[in-house]
């Protein structure tokens, strides 16, 4: 993993001082080397976090063979032997100076084309590419996001980057970075600013699965070489259950085969559940030595993982470290989240995350997670909620009479679980009484805030449209969720989380499920091979159990939450307070402080849980005092 920079200067108004800051701003993704290479135009920046060939011959900004392409490159190839083999078969008498993904990356871009070498990449990427001859630029980016990529073109100047500091620099040169009111109301219903959107103005996340081509007037045109739509037209399964296991099983042991190369040392994160135990036993059962697998508790047992991933370690067979989080803990990372995160981002896993990627890279430079099994494979709560809920409405209509204080009472007293049941609760009152069709009661489902109208002059994106997946006839609503969140969800939040928290820490993550072969074929399954009644990622753990005993891993989901409507009482509360206060929120005149403090005070007093609502105003807030 790497940070790249680059500006394309249609006015020449660029300064060799915004380049060199820039690079500083993404010093953390890449500390082991940086370099850049200008043009009168062009300027190309990378830092670099070696993984293949930690030799000076991997540096970056790096050329074809013939110097007339020139690329910045971030994340990896996991075939890349396989592409080099295939290059030289087309061109024998070519040359490589190193054992770098990116040169062979580079090369076959140049030769092939742009297209045809992104048919055959597997792996998780942004890059920047440069031709001398044509004086067009290539801005491309992995089939679902993994890696981030930035742009825009302002006052003359086209700037991109892996992360939205390294554009700041460019202030200097008459950019503005306007809040988008808009992105933010939508940042507010889900907790993080969905692709294309950032939270600027003029500003944009490169979409997935997708590469832009400028040329010298800075004109553009935008192309798709991977469609997730397209899989879902795909021939279907047609074999045997348990063929399907088998299958399943050989191809993420090949994906593993290639995610697992690496020079540097490598781990993977261990919760205990189905996903991150289903890569981790298969990844011990590769290796000749144990691999090293790390994991994060809570001293609260309806938040705590850590006693299950230490018996799931124990069974594999891994050199397995946890940490317990305590407040303390959160209180130091939460100052680093504005800055960790370059925009608003409310998904209060990031603290653990962040945490569990501290550990890891004590010990590792790579860490391999099961991040995107609920998506393919069938396993958030929602898959099975919302095709039973009108089975619910009498018990809404309970709910809708209950008094207050019988919610109340869960909470202040905090029984366990029941006190998050209490919360569940609520929120499916506030659905059942509220959604009108299937598309509403997903998006209310996935939302963290259903009304964003305290958001001061704004109307929320539309994303289900703007992303042209709102209508899918082809697919049960079950499958429609699954595909919606693999196409929203899963590339905003669960990689954004991920992919910053970690390179926070200089620490590369790999996400084996997001090998697309492993992606069209999960899609490519019944959907009885995946949910069972009210049992998702059946085939998932039909494979499991082949590996850990059904009982070590067979219990309820939990997530990788944290005691939050606590810690926003007690040890966190002073923070909240200065970040809360109705003159402040007033006088920055984005959202309405009236409803913020109603809020708040019922919050603290017990009266209800609003710590989501509470959660996404704080990062916000926190944002925008390190603006």
């Amino acid at each position: 993993m790497c940070g790249i920079i680059g500006f394309y200067s249609f006015n020449n108004n660029l300064h060799f001082k915004n380049i060199i800051a820039s690079l500083d701003n993404v010093s953390h993704r890449g500390p082991d080397n940086r370099g850049y290479w200008n043009s009168d135009q062009v300027t190309l920046g990378h830092t670099r976090l070696a993984i293949h060939d930690v030799s000076n011959s991997g540096h970056q900004p790096m050329f074809s063979n013939s110097g007339n392409t020139v690329i910045v490159f971030n994340g990896e190839i996991y075939n890349y032997l396989s592409i080099k083999n295939q290059l030289l078969s087309d061109y024998p008498n070519l040359e490589f100076k190193s054992n770098s993904d990116t040169e062979i990356l580079v090369n076959a871009i140049e030769l092939w084309g742009i297209d045809k070498t992104l048919e055959k990449c597997i792996g998780m990427f942004a890059f920047g590419v440069y031709s001398r001859k044509t004086s067009c630029l290539i801005l491309a980016r992995d089939r679902f996001g993994e890696k981030p990529l930035y742009f825009g073109i302002q006052n003359g100047i086209l700037g991109f980057a892996s992360e939205l500091k390294a554009l700041k620099p460019l202030k200097e040169c008459g950019w503005r970075f306007d809040i988008d009111r808009d992105a933010l109301a939508t940042y507010m219903r889900y907790a993080y600013v969905p692709t294309p959107y950032s939270i600027y103005k003029n500003i944009s996340k490169l979409n997935v699965g997708s590469y832009i081509v400028f040329d010298a007037k800075g004109n553009s045109k935008e192309y798709k070489y991977w469609d997730s739509k397209k899989v879902l037209d795909s021939e279907k399964y047609k074999d045997s259950y348990d063929q399907a296991i088998l299958d399943l099983e050989i191809k993420l042991k090949s994906t593993l085969s290639i995610q697992m190369q690496s020079d540097v040392p490598l781990g993977a994160f261990l919760s205990g559940g189905i996903d991150s135990t289903t890569i981790v036993a298969l990844m011990q059962s590769m290796s000749k030595d144990k691999i090293n697998t790390f994991s994060i508790g809570f001293n609260q047992k309806e938040y705590n993982e850590a006693e299950h991933a230490r018996a799931v370690a124990k069974h594999i067979g891994t050199n397995h470290t946890d940490m317990y989080v305590t407040e303390r803990d959160a209180l130091n990372v939460i100052p680093k989240l504005a800055g960790i995160y370059d925009e608003p981002f409310a998904d209060s896993s990031q603290i653990p995350t962040y945490l569990v990627s501290k550990i890891a890279k004590s010990k590792v430079t790579v860490a391999l997670s099961g991040d995107a099994g609920d998506e393919l494979f069938g396993g958030y709560n929602r898959y099975f909620l919302a095709p039973n809920i009108a089975k619910k409405i009498k018990f809404a209509k309970l709910l809708k009479y209950a008094p207050d204080a019988w919610i109340k009472k869960a909470e202040i007293l905090n029984f366990g679980k029941f006190a998050l049941l209490a919360d569940k609760l609520l929120k499916l009152k506030r659905v059942l009484e509220t959604a009108k069709t299937n598309k509403d009661l997903y998006v209310l489902l996935c939302s963290q805030i259903n009304d964003t109208s305290f958001v001061l002059g704004a109307k929320e994106y539309d994303i289900l449209r703007d992303k042209n997946i709102y209508d899918i006839p082809q697919l049960s609503f079950q499958e429609w969720m699954m595909f919606v969140d693999s196409n929203t969800y899963m590339i905003d939040d669960i990689l954004v989380k991920v992919d910053r928290a970690a390179m926070a820490n200089s620490l590369e993550t790999r996400v084996p499920f997001l090998d697309h072969n492993i992606y069209e074929f999960a899609y490519s399954l019944p959907i009885e091979y995946k949910i069972q009644g009210n049992n998702g990622k059946r085939i998932l753990r039909d494979l499991l159990y082949k590996y850990v005993p059904e009982s070590l891993v067979n219990r309820p989901k939990m997530g990788f939450g944290i005691p939050l409507a606590k810690w926003l009482r007690e040890d966190l509360r002073e923070w909240a307070d200065n970040l809360l206060n109705y003159d402040k929120i007033h006088k920055q005149g984005y959202l309405d402080a009236d409803l913020i403090q109603k809020y708040w005070q019922e919050h603290l007093s017990g009266k209800r849980n609003w710590q989501y609502f509470l959660w996404n105003i704080l990062m916000f807030q926190e944002w925008l005092d390190n603006e």
